[in-house]
């Protein structure tokens, strides 16, 4: 178990609750941040016993985006901090056999905001806003910004969004689908573990699979998803789980799930 400065990880039966942890700084991105984020994704993804993972900000924010104060320097590489510190990261969360659930509390702002559409799940805070603030700055979206929005809200509202530098607000974001709830500012944190803590008592397996096919839909053809779909059914009717499933439904019980 890996000890984190800029980063809080806690286990509650089968949830982890992975905190961003510089509310000085609004949980602006450091390297410090970077690395120990890196960490405790690679930590929750690998640790078995936890079936769904919860990713939060301390403070009165997500997540302000990249700390400034590190990219004013001659010798600064965004390419190279991008995909190979931010890229591997949320792509451990996108390809992460288990459920992430993003808790948005206040701003989701730039590279912050990349992590929050990242997550399978979203619960925000009545305050809180996604926010693409590169333009005020000369900059453009990323960490995969622009992916998540226009699949999410389409080209022309994603660009009007980007260009404008419109704040989303909790309840205008739940209208576009950029998240599944808006709860009180003070039941955020909750609502999201009980949440997660939901998906952590369902079949792991079909969890996975789901999310694995959903990833594939969101390129593929709908032949080509067909038949990716009949290879994860495939995977999960053969499974010690579904076996399982069938037993305890006619049984009356609540299964006993393995993740096998």
């Amino acid at each position: 178990m890996s000890e984190y400065e800029t980063v809080q990880l806690e286990r509650c039966e089968g949830v982890a609750l992975v905190t961003l942890n510089r509310p000085d700084s609004l949980n602006a991105f450091s390297v410090g941040l970077r690395r120990d984020i890196a960490l405790a994704v690679a930590e929750v993804n690998a640790d078995d016993s936890l079936r769904a993972a919860v990713l939060t900000g301390a403070g009165r924010a997500f997540c302000a985006g990249a700390d400034l104060m590190e990219v004013q320097g001659d010798d600064f590489d965004v390419r190279s901090q991008l995909n190979n510190e931010y890229k591997p990261v949320l792509t451990a969360i996108t390809e992460s056999s288990k459920p992430w659930i993003s808790a948005v509390n206040g701003a989701a702002a730039g590279i912050g905001s990349a992590f929050a559409m990242v997550c399978d799940l979203t619960v925000m805070a009545e305050d809180s806003f996604l926010y693409q603030a590169f333009t005020a700055i000369g900059l453009v979206p990323d960490g995969g910004a622009t992916w998540h929005l226009a699949r999410t809200i389409g080209r022309k509202r994603a660009y009007e969004m980007i260009v404008t530098g419109e704040k989303l607000r909790a309840n205008r974001c739940l209208e576009l689908g950029l998240c599944n709830r808006v709860v009180a500012n003070d039941e955020l944190v909750p609502a999201a573990m009980s949440w997660a803590a939901e998906l952590a008592g369902k079949a792991p397996l079909s969890l996975r699979y789901a999310k694995q096919a959903l990833n594939a839909a969101m390129e593929e053809d709908i032949a080509s998803t067909i038949s990716a779909e009949a290879d994860l059914q495939h995977l999960c009717i053969n499974s010690q789980d579904a076996r399982e499933g069938v037993v305890a439904f006619v049984e009356k019980r609540a299964p006993q799930w393995q993740g096998k």
